[in-house]
């Protein structure tokens, strides 16, 4: 279960973001203390100019003409600490955010398959993009502001104090109920922003899933319920943003009140105690200017609270997904894979040792010992799978829909742990073998096709960045590709959106088959692989794969039957379980649910 953040572990987390930046705090610090000190120091300069000004013709001008001069030095000191001071803040701000997104999208490469097939795409996205953004709006005004506040109250204290005692005692006890209003607000706002935050990411994954099947919702005449559930989702929405901004924006009215009694009560105890001789005029000047300066932080302070809100709502979301378990690490002592004739490791960096006494090579054999598996804890899948494999065979699996075909694909490439029981390849339990290796040496090509945003030869060289021109080539004749590349603008150059949006179903297949042509891994994982080719390529491909699955152990999903009647055994499944086994000939002789199966598709024939 995805963890929640309350308010104060989310904040806690931010800050552990900040430590890496100490020095820039330091300095964020320092010019904030100089800005603000500086011009705190201004109206007391202001306060004396006025007190030089005794009366008419008895105006101490060369003393003003010094105190300008003075207060001319300090404002320019006190515009560049504010620059600097600005320039620390958004560094700290849009470095965090940095980290942040890239530990949650680092995070998102060694998640288990079963969080992203749990979580809609769209939601996911939303956490990276979205939420990190109003989180780095809410930084970066927090650290703006809230440094200059809270050195600017406590620095107007001190000279209040300084000149007279009384006076900053009333601003004093006036203070904790400012404090009290912000807070009471802000406490009740978290939640709202919580919702508004959660509403976000469920909208971005309904548009997400749209635009994706944008296609499917059109032919089935599905745009008038997808908009009903838009403006559904829209809506509350809409009524939680208005929520959190309209309880948030109660704290700045609320603290302005509080101010105003601030400055009404040191205007009166302050005219008082000039009239009694306690200061002079321009002191009472110098600490009226310094309640209205007290006071200004509040505000301020009080509007960074509801971007800090929100900001601190969605980061918590974003920190859920940074902490969620990954999967199970590879040991230090991992089997490493590796094909026959290979003279280093595909994809593995010049950093990386391998010891040589953990390497094995592929010939292809797979056991799979009493393995039981189920998605859902409480609903049953595969229970006792046993099948044993040796270099070099072809195994089909068929069976109805929803009978663990794909399951057991999965299982294969260890996108999921076994419950229960064992795969091994090469007698090595595939839990103990470094899973890019155990990957590497499967070529698949699914019903499913995925082609990346560049070129068409880069998204053949997926498998083999560092293939040659001819091995390419190659690879795409192979596939029965290089034809209809060629006649395409720019042939292998030719740029393809993502998922291969600007070419057909059939063309994106032969391209995901010409990528496992180029690596020749030493074993074949073949879903539905040729589901959307014509019938004529369907033959040259099927020729082509003839070809590349000799001596190497494949695996074949097919619900054409007649596309696997040559493979050397064929696993019936249903329910999970292994009902039949055999090759074509036994299994029909069999007379059982395969020859069902089979007749049933060639009825007519």
């Amino acid at each position: 279960m995805e963890k929640t953040y309350s308010q104060k572990e989310a904040l806690l987390k931010t800050l552990q973001y900040t430590k890496k930046y100490k020095i820039l705090f330091a300095g964020s610090i320092l010019f904030s203390v100089i800005n603000v000190g500086l011009g705190l120091y201004i109206p007391m300069l202001a306060g004396e100019a006025v007190d030089r000004v005794v009366g008419k013709g008895k105006v101490d001008f060369e003393g003003v003409y010094k105190i300008l001069v003075i207060m001319g030095i300090c404002i320019a000191i006190a515009s560049a600490a504010s620059w600097f001071m600005v320039l620390c803040n958004n560094k700290i701000a849009y470095s965090v955010v940095r980290d942040v997104r890239k530990d949650a999208f680092e995070k998102l490469q060694i998640l288990p398959l079963k969080y992203i097939d749990g979580h809609p795409t769209g939601e996911v996205v939303s956490k990276i993009i979205a939420d990190v953004d109003q989180m780095s709006e809410g930084l970066l005004m927090g650290f703006s502001q809230l440094f200059t506040g809270l050195v600017t109250i406590f620095g107007t204290l001190f000279f209040l104090v300084k000149i007279n005692w009384k006076i900053a005692l009333v601003v004093v006890c006036i203070t904790p109920v400012s404090l009290f209003v912000a807070s009471f607000i802000a406490r009740r706002t978290y939640s709202m922003f919580k919702l508004q935050s959660e509403t976000r990411a469920e909208q971005t994954a309904l548009i997400d899933e749209v635009i994706g099947n944008q296609k499917l919702v059109k032919a089935f005449g599905r745009e008038d319920e997808e908009l009903e559930q838009f403006d559904e989702i829209n809506e509350r929405l809409k009524k939680y943003s208005l929520r959190a901004i309209f309880f948030s924006s109660l704290t700045n009215p609320g603290t302005r009140f509080v101010n105003s009694l601030v400055y009404a009560g040191v205007a009166i105890s302050g005219g008082i105690i000039a009239v009694m001789g306690g200061i002079t005029v321009g002191n009472l000047q110098c600490v009226l200017t310094y309640a209205n300066q007290y006071t200004k932080p509040f505000n301020e302070i009080s509007g960074v609270i509801t971007e800090l809100q929100n900001a601190i709502a969605c980061a918590g979301r974003v920190f859920a997904l940074i902490d969620e378990e990954p999967q199970i690490p590879d040991s230090e002592d991992a089997v490493v894979l590796m094909k026959n004739g290979e003279k280093k490791i595909s994809g593995n960096n010049n950093s990386e040792l391998i010891d040589e006494n953990n390497i094995v090579s592929v010939h292809g054999k797979v056991n799979i010992e009493d393995v039981s598996f189920s998605y859902d804890k409480n609903t049953k899948l595969i229970e006792n799978l046993n099948v044993h494999i040796k270099p070099g065979m072809r195994v089909a699996i068929v069976g109805p829909t929803g009978c663990g075909k794909t399951t057991i694909i999965n299982l294969l490439m260890r996108f999921y742990d076994v419950d229960k029981g064992s795969i091994k390849v090469e007698e090595n339990d595939i839990r103990d073998i470094k899973r890019s290796s155990l990957r590497k040496s499967y070529g698949m090509v699914l019903q499913d096709t995925w082609l990346k945003e560049g070129t068409i030869k880069e998204n053949i060289i997926t498998g083999k960045p560092d293939a040659t021109d001819e091995e390419i080539i190659a690879a795409a004749k192979a596939a029965h590709a290089h034809s209809f590349i060629k006649r395409m603008k720019d042939g292998y150059d030719t740029l393809i959106t993502e998922d291969g949006g600007n070419l057909s179903q059939g063309q994106k297949q032969l391209l995901c088959i010409a990528r496992v042509m180029l690596c020749l891994p030493p074993m074949l994982i073949l879903d539905e692989a040729t589901s959307s080719i014509d019938t004529r390529t369907e033959l040259k491909i099927q020729s082509a794969f003839e070809k590349m699955m000799k001596g190497r152990t494949s695996f074949i999903v097919a619900h054409r039957l007649s596309t696997i009647e040559n493979a050397d055994i064929i696993l019936v499944m249903r329910d999970g379980k292994i009902i039949e086994q055999g090759n074509h000939e036994e299994l029909l002789e069999l007379g059982g649910f395969y020859s069902e199966l089979y007749n049933s598709q060639y009825a007519n024939k």
